[in-house]
C-alpha cells in the first residue's frame, strides 16, 4: 500500500483540491504511467521524484486523483499532463481497466500531448494547449475562464452525462470529429461497440490499446498506427507513418494509402491491409480473401488497390 505523506493510496480524498505552484513547465504532472515509456533527461521517471519547487511528489498527485481529489495547477505544465489518466495499469498491478478519477486544472498553459491515453477524468485548462493534444475533445465548461476537455474513451463509455460537445456530435454510438485539432492516441483502451470518425490529420499511436470498435481517420496518420492493438479495427483514408502496427496483438487495420517502413514491428497476430507497406519478418505479404474484399469494399475503398500483411 503506497503511502505518501502520511496519505494512504486507499483514503478518499473526494471534493479535496491539492494545489501546487511551479514556477516553470513540468513534464509528466498526473501522469498515471509515471513516465515509463518516456525518457526524462535520460531516466525513467520516478514517482518519488518530488515536483520541483513543491513538497508533493510525481506519485501523490496520482495517488489523490485516484482517490477522488481535484489537483489545481497554479502555472504552466509541460508535454503530457495527466498521461493515461484514470486508467488502472497493469504494469503496477492493476487491472488494465478505467478507474474513476478527480479533476485537473490549470491556471497556465499546457504544452503538447496532454491527455494521451486519458480513459477518465477531466481536464480544466485557463490558458493555451498546445497540439498535438491527447485523446481528448471539447466540452462547454461550467468554469468561467476555463476550456474543459475529456477523454473521447470515456465520452464513448460513460456518456456525455450532460456536457455538451464542441466541433463534435455524438450520434448513437457514434462519435463525430471535425474540432480541427490534431491529436494523438485516438480511441485509446476503446473496450464498447462505438465508432469514432475523426476528420483531419492525427499524430501518434491511434487506436492503441483498443480492444473493441473502430477509429477512422479521414485525413493521414502518424508513427505507431495500431500500436499494441488488441481488437477492434483501425482505418485511415490517407498514408500512415512508420511503426504501423507495432507490437500488434489482434485486430484490424486497414490504410488507404502507403503505411511507411517497419509495418508490423513485433506483431503478434492481425492483419494490416494497405496499398503499399514494407513490413517486419515473420509478418508477410499475401493475397486478399473474399472475406477481405467486402471489408474494404464496406470502407468504400477499391480491393484491386490493395495487399494484406499476415
Amino acid at each position: 500500500m503506497l503511502k505518501l505523506f502520511g496519505k494512504k493510496s486507499d483514503e478518499k480524498s473526494e471534493g479535496e483540491i491539492l494545489e501546487i505552484e511551479v514556477q516553470k513547465p513540468v513534464d509528466c504532472l498526473c501522469d498515471f504511467t509515471y513516465n515509463f515509456h518516456w525518457q526524462h533527461k535520460g531516466e525513467k521517471l520516478d514517482p518519488s521524484w518530488k515536483i520541483p519547487g513543491n513538497m508533493y511528489t510525481f506519485g501523490y498527485l496520482v495517488e489523490h486523483l485516484k482517490n477522488g481529489g481535484d489537483v489545481k495547477i497554479k502555472g504552466d505544465a509541460g508535454h503530457r499532463l495527466c498521461s493515461s489518466m484514470g486508467t488502472d495499469l497493469k504494469y503496477f498491478g492493476g487491472t488494465g481497466g478505467d478507474v474513476k478519477v478527480g479533476n485537473v486544472i490549470v491556471e497556465g498553459n499546457v504544452d503538447t500531448r496532454m491527455g494521451i491515453s486519458m480513459v477518465r477524468g477531466q481536464i480544466y485548462v485557463k490558458g493555451k494547449v498546445k497540439e498535438p493534444v491527447g485523446n481528448v475533445v471539447k466540452v462547454e465548461s461550467d468554469k468561467k475562464g476555463y476550456k474543459k476537455f475529456r477523454s473521447i474513451t470515456d465520452i464513448l463509455t460513460n456518456g456525455l452525462k450532460g456536457d455538451k460537445l464542441k466541433g463534435c456530435q455524438l450520434m448513437g454510438n457514434k462519435l463525430i470529429i471535425d474540432d480541427g485539432q490534431v491529436k494523438d492516441t485516438v480511441g485509446a483502451r476503446l473496450n464498447v461497440d462505438a465508432e469514432i470518425f475523426m476528420n483531419g490529420n492525427v499524430d501518434l499511436s491511434t487506436g492503441i490499446l483498443m480492444r473493441k470498435g473502430t477509429v477512422r481517420i479521414n485525413g493521414n496518420a502518424g508513427k505507431n498506427t495500431g500500436a499494441l492493438l488488441n481488437g477492434g479495427t483501425v482505418v485511415i483514408n490517407g498514408h500512415a507513418d512508420d511503426f504501423t502496427g507495432i507490437d500488434m496483438i489482434k485486430g484490424t487495420i486497414i490504410v488507404n494509402g502507403d503505411t511507411g517502413k517497419f509495418l508490423a514491428a513485433n506483431k503478434k497476430s492481425g492483419v494490416v491491409m494497405a496499398k503499399k507497406g514494407s513490413s517486419i519478418p515473420p509478418t508477410e505479404q499475401k493475397n486478399l480473401d473474399n472475406d477481405d474484399r467486402r471489408l474494404i469494399l464496406n470502407y468504400g475503398f477499391n480491393p484491386r488497390d490493395f495487399v494484406k500483411f499476415e
